[in-house]
């Protein structure tokens, strides 16, 4: 669906359709969640988050003008809607990475392992692994800004202009905050990667 297809679903939840609305959900509920699930980084609370999200969307999109994309606006809503969350219960938000390495141990491991294609040793898969981890605690020993900042451009990928949208903040700023994360990740990955520190990856 396209922005010209999500200003149609706003005009009809405007006009009281409830079933546009819950079509907006559909479309974009799993991208809000893994944008949550990347402030938060827990798993009990990013569906919580995330119905509150479409709660607060729903109940303020009669005054969404449309000056921007409605997944740049809601986004912006999802955003402050995790760090008020994070704010009542006073959590640290990120779970040690401890608590992560546990979850690839058993079914996940012996996935892996039984889909390795010819070209693939265990060497190999346990390289990448270590790599996908350092840059997930590389993202996580980021500031909340930085790490929100490198998620929304790399992970959701949106534009610099949305991100500065949903950040409330300048262009310029945007891209200082992405230069700096993904300098901060590249130098946890040069030692792996064998890089010289003038280059990147």
């Amino acid at each position: 669906m396209s922005a010209e297809a999500d200003a149609l679903l706003i005009e009809r939840v405007k006009r009281g359709d409830q079933r546009a609305f819950e079509l907006l959900v559909i479309k974009y509920q799993r991208r809000v969640e893994r944008l949550i699930a990347r402030m938060v980084r827990d798993t009990d609370l990013v569906a919580d988050i995330a119905q509150e999200t479409f709660i607060r969307a729903y109940r303020a999109l009669p005054q969404f003008r449309g000056e921007s994309a409605f997944y740049t606006w809601l986004y912006r809503i999802a955003v402050n809607t995790a760090k008020k969350a994070l704010v009542e219960l006073k959590r640290d938000p990120l779970v040690p990475e401890a608590a992560f390495m546990h979850q690839d141990d058993g079914e996940e491991t012996s996935r892996v392992e039984n889909e390795l294609s010819d070209g693939e040793t265990p060497e190999a898969v346990l390289a990448s692994k270590e790599v996908a981890a350092t840059v997930n605690a590389a993202i996580d020993a980021l500031s909340e800004d930085l790490r929100q900042a490198i998620t929304l451009r790399e992970i959701e990928g949106l534009s610099y202009e949305e991100i500065a949208e949903v950040m409330n903040c300048p262009i310029g700023t945007v891209r200082s905050r992405i230069f700096r994360a993904r300098e901060a990740i590249a130098q946890r990955l040069r030692p792996l990667l064998g890089t010289r520190g003038d280059e990147r990856w």
